[in-house]
Parts: C-alpha cells; sequence; structure tokens
C-alpha cells in the first residue's frame, strides 16, 4: 500500500548560513583568490532573484578575509559584486572575461594575480546550459558549452599553477547532473562529468606544489540559473529533500571550507551538495509496501 507523503518544514533545514547571514571568521586571511563568474544576471521584472553560486562564493571570500578578484562577462555584474563586497569592508576589483575567448584568459589570469599580489585560490564558476534535448543537439552548440563549462576551467587552471603560491586551491563547480542523466540536457551533463575528471587530473598536476583541485557539484539550487531551469521544466524540484531547494550560500560554504587550510588534506574530490538527492533522498516520495 502506499504510504501518504509527509509533510516537511522547509525552515528545519535552514539557519544564519543558508541565508549568508554569518559575519567571517578570518579563515581566507591574507589570500588572495579569483572567482571566474563572480557575477550575476538582473533579477526579472517583478521578481527578486536570489543571489547565485558566483557572488555569494566572492562576498565570502572577502568575509573570510581574501581580496578577490571578481571575473565575469558582464561588467555590471561583476561590479555588482564588488559593491557588496566594499559595503561590508572587503576588497575585490572587477575584470571583464569572455571565456570562449581561449587566447584572452592566460594574460587575465596572470593581471588578477599581479593586481591581488600573487594568488592563492582559483574558483571556476562560469558555466551554461543551453538544455538542448540530444536530438537538437548541434556540433556548434556541444563545442560552445564545452568551450565555456570545461576548456576554461582547463585553460584558467593551467595558468593559475604558473603564478599559484605553494599550499593553493582550486575548485571547479560541476553539478549534480555529472552523476545523473535525467535532465535531458546532454551536454551540460556531459561537461559537468568531465569537469570532475579534470579536477582530479588538476590535482595530480598541483600536488608538487601542494595545490589542491576539487570539484562542488550542486544539486537542485534556488539561484538564478536554477530558476531558470525551472521554467524550462516546471516539476524539476518536485521532490527536492527537506521540501526546499538549495541556497547560492550553501555552495559558497562548500567552496570557503575548500578554498581554507581547513581542508588542507582534502584533494582531487568530488563534494556534492544536494541534500541527499543524489542517493535518494526525496520528499513526499511514496512507497510501497507489501500487502
Amino acid at each position: 500500500m502506499n504510504q501518504a507523503p509527509t509533510e516537511i518544514d522547509p525552515r528545519q533545514s535552514m539557519f544564519a548560513e543558508t541565508l549568508g547571514r554569518t559575519p567571517g571568521r578570518a579563515r581566507l586571511a591574507g589570500r588572495r583568490v579569483i572567482v571566474v563568474g563572480a557575477g550575476q544576471r538582473p533579477s526579472p521584472p517583478g521578481e527578486t532573484v536570489p543571489v547565485g553560486n558566483g557572488r555569494a562564493i566572492a562576498l565570502l571570500a572577502a568575509r573570510e578575509g581574501a581580496a578577490v578578484a571578481c571575473v565575469d562577462a558582464v561588467a555590471t555584474a561583476a561590479e555588482a559584486t564588488v559593491s557588496l563586497i566594499a559595503a561590508e569592508g572587503g576588497r575585490a576589483f572587477a575584470e571583464l572575461a569572455d571565456v570562449r575567448d581561449a587566447a584572452a584568459i592566460a594574460p587575465l589570469a596572470a593581471r588578477c594575480a599581479a593586481r591581488l599580489g600573487g594568488l592563492d585560490g582559483l574558483v571556476l564558476n562560469v558555466g551554461i546550459s543551453r538544455g538542448l534535448p540530444l536530438d537538437r543537439i548541434t556540433a556548434d552548440s556541444w563545442d560552445d558549452e564545452f568551450a565555456v563549462n570545461l576548456r576554461s576551467h582547463m585553460l584558467f587552471a593551467q595558468a593559475a599553477l604558473q603564478s599559484m603560491a605553494d599550499g593553493g586551491s582550486i575548485v571547479l563547480m560541476s553539478s549534480l547532473a555529472a552523476l545523473r542523466n535525467q535532465s535531458r540536457n546532454p551536454t551540460y551533463e556531459a561537461s559537468k562529468a568531465a569537469q570532475v575528471s579534470l579536477a582530479r587530473s588538476i590535482a595530480v598536476a598541483g600536488e608538487a606544489k601542494a595545490i589542491r583541485c576539487n570539484a562542488v557539484l550542486p544539486g537542485l539550487m534556488d539561484t538564478p540559473m536554477g530558476r531558470d531551469a525551472t521554467r524550462r521544466r516546471p516539476s524539476r524540484a518536485a521532490a527536492v529533500p527537506f521540501g526546499r531547494q538549495g541556497t547560492g550560500w550553501e555552495v559558497g560554504h562548500a567552496c570557503i571550507f575548500l578554498l581554507s587550510h581547513e581542508s588542507s588534506y582534502v584533494n582531487a574530490h568530488a563534494l556534492v551538495v544536494d541534500g541527499g538527492l543524489g542517493v535518494g533522498v526525496w520528499r513526499n516520495r511514496p512507497t510501497s509496501d507489501a500487502a
């Protein structure tokens, strides 16, 4: 027989950290960090969009004492993140970049490192998703998504390894889509799975300088990109754990841990931030019992 769904109050799993309302604790004091994809698209008319992963990461890194280079394809988006950091007394500057331009990545990384006075951390948050099913993917659409989601990450890491201080940390923003192929979005899923493998390769390359590289795999998140996905598939978040999607702040806190020396022996790891969705923790999922 079917068991009645259990009602869950989302507030049971929400805390000050969930909403980005906690002060820093100097966990990145003196560190110099580049966040690629630190901006955020503007809110649609009449809608308040929650914080995105990149902006949350940049704000939390600055709160923890890091100087932050906020890189984005939209100048106003990067500058808005810098303004938010400055309003909290943090240190940051904006850099404009189209990561599709392969030749521009190494000079950009070098320029950011020079302005920061060195480099200790790099977070690669930039990514796109066209949401095309397999029968509608073209060679051009495939190559464009991989250029943004994977090739740029390789080129940024390649450049960063040249100037990053010993003991530094690189974080790649992958996705639960790397582990599950249920969204009918093959290009995105394949590029995110490849990011996990790339993070391991970067970890191998960086080991001689004690530079670590890890991947973060968010699940269903209430971010601007997550809301775009929900508009394409309205039932997308029907069964999320705890009765809510995750927040950009929760992804950001995972990245801060991986940037900090608290994770000094965490390397080549895929850290899943999904509330348990990927292993079957589903909300209101009926179970069948033998009669």
